[in-house]
Order: C-alpha cells, then sequence, then structure tokens
C-alpha cells in the first residue's frame, strides 16, 4: 500500500471508528471471526471500517438496518477479501438487505433461442457492478448453525470476486505464479464428481445446489472453506488446497490453533 492510500486509511479510520462494544460484539456473534489471530481480526476491522464508509446500505420492505446489522454484513464481507485487499470490493456501492427471502424475474434462454421468464425466491444476489443484495433472516439463520457451512454474505462475494474477470464461471483471477491446471483440474473433477453424486441422489455433507453451475459451485465451496473447512477438506481436499491459495488464508490452521 502506498503512502497516499495508507494516508486516506488513516484518516477515514480515524474520522470513522467502529467502537470498541461494537466490534467486540461482532467478533462473538461471527464464529469465523472468533478464529482469526489479533492480527487477521486488526485487518478485519481496517477492512470493515472501509466498506461501511464506501458502501451504501439499504433496508428494504420496512427492514430497519442498525449499525450492528451493518457492520455484521461488512465483516463477514469482508473476509473472503482479508488476504486479497479491498481493491477486490471495488466497483460497486450498493448493499440492499430484505427482511427475509425476496422474489425476482428472469429470463432464461434455452437451446433453441427460447425465452422462458422465470421467478425466482432468493436469499442472496450480487452482480459484476451491480448491489450486493441479501436476507436478512437468512443471515441470523446461519450465524446461530455455523456448522451447516452455509454464509449467504460469503456466497455472494465469492461472486463479486469470480466476476471480476468476466462473466461468473468459477474461475476467479488467479495470483501472480498460481498456476492454472492444478486450480482447473481440482475443481473440474470435484465438480465432475459432485454432479453425479447429486444426480444420483446420493447423500452429501455439501449443499446440493453446488451442482448448479460451476460458479455456484466456486460460491458454495466459499462458504464451506471459512464456516466449515472440515467438512470442505474431507469432501475435496483438492480444491481446500486450491481455495487457500487463492484466499491466502487457512482456516483448518486456525481452528486447529484455537482447538475448535
Amino acid at each position: 500500500m502506498n503512502w497516499l492510500k495508507r494516508a486516506r486509511l488513516c484518516r477515514i479510520l480515524r474520522r470513522h471508528p467502529i467502537p470498541h462494544s461494537l466490534w467486540r460484539e461482532t467478533l462473538r456473534n461471527c464464529a469465523p471471526l472468533r478464529e482469526l489471530t489479533a492480527v487477521e481480526k486488526a485487518r478485519l476491522r481496517e477492512l470493515a471500517t472501509l466498506f461501511l464508509y464506501e458502501k451504501e446500505f439499504s433496508g428494504v420492505q420496512g427492514l430497519a438496518l442498525t449499525d450492528a446489522m451493518r457492520l455484521r454484513i461488512a465483516a463477514l464481507a469482508c473476509l473472503p477479501v482479508l488476504g486479497l485487499g479491498f481493491g477486490c470490493l471495488a466497483g460497486w456501492r450498493e448493499v440492499i438487505v430484505y427482511p427475509a427471502d425476496f422474489r425476482v424475474r428472469h429470463e432464461e434462454t434455452d437451446e433453441a433461442g427460447v425465452v422462458h421468464p422465470q421467478e425466482l425466491h432468493l436469499c442472496g444476489e450480487s452482480w459484476s457492478h451491480g448491489p450486493l443484495i441479501l436476507s436478512w433472516d437468512e443471515i441470523e439463520q446461519e450465524l446461530e448453525e455455523p456448522e451447516a457451512g452455509r454464509n449467504v454474505v460469503i456466497h455472494e462475494i465469492a461472486h463479486k470476486l469470480d466476476m471480476l474477470n468476466g462473466p461468473a464461471d468459477g474461475y476467479p483471477p488467479l495470483h501472480y505464479r498460481m498456476p492454472v491446471a492444478p486450480w482447473s483440474a481440482a475443481f473440474s473433477a470435484a465438480y465432475a464428481q459432485f454432479v453425479r453424486r447429486v444426480d444420483h441422489g446420493r447423500r452429501t455433507l455439501i449443499d446440493p445446489y453446488a451442482a448448479d453451475s460451476p460458479a455456484e459451485f466456486f460460491a458454495v465451496v466459499s462458504e464451506y472453506f471459512f464456516c466449515a473447512p472440515e467438512i470442505l477438506q474431507t469432501e475435496f481436499a483438492a480444491v481446500y488446497e486450491q481455495l487457500s491459495l487463492y484466499y491466502r488464508q487457512n482456516p483448518l490452521l486456525r481452528k486447529e490453533r484455537t482447538g475448535q
């Protein structure tokens, strides 16, 4: 970080500090954050402060957003970029929060070129340069069951990262000197195996929604990487290894260190 960016960050941190009591409450209520080291927590606090400063939050359908709600979303949204930098979250500004699941209308074109209108019930949605859309009920429910490995905020941020180099396809821009071949081999094999398992009705520890597309597979396994890394490592060790390289984090090591 050059001195101009650091000076701007220091100015924002000084003028818009997160209250200590609110930060401690956020860490206490979010299981994936409790296992961070002191240095990681300090870095995450800086990123969350930037997120709250840069993004515009809107509660809809009568939902009144509190400072605690905004901070919880900001902290979870910044967890995936803890090792990547806040620049990965640039290019969009709005966070829209619904009280519960919401309905959207999409159009899907089949192989014959016929357009089919669809009405979907969603708990989260995101576009490359558009808003991050979330269901507050889903966020609360997931935090009550952290062992389930689900987290809609992390899921949608994973889509945002995936779209940094084009349409969401499960292939985000990899780091310099991070070989493409191991990533492609790990994800292609895991996705094909997972789709077969779901198609045959076999039980899986990972949400079957991951079989919907390579993009959804990447977003779902990113949820498990941060929230239930032991499940992902057991199911798809090679995918866990690639995500650890990509996110520059190792949640399993954190769990071992904290004894959780």
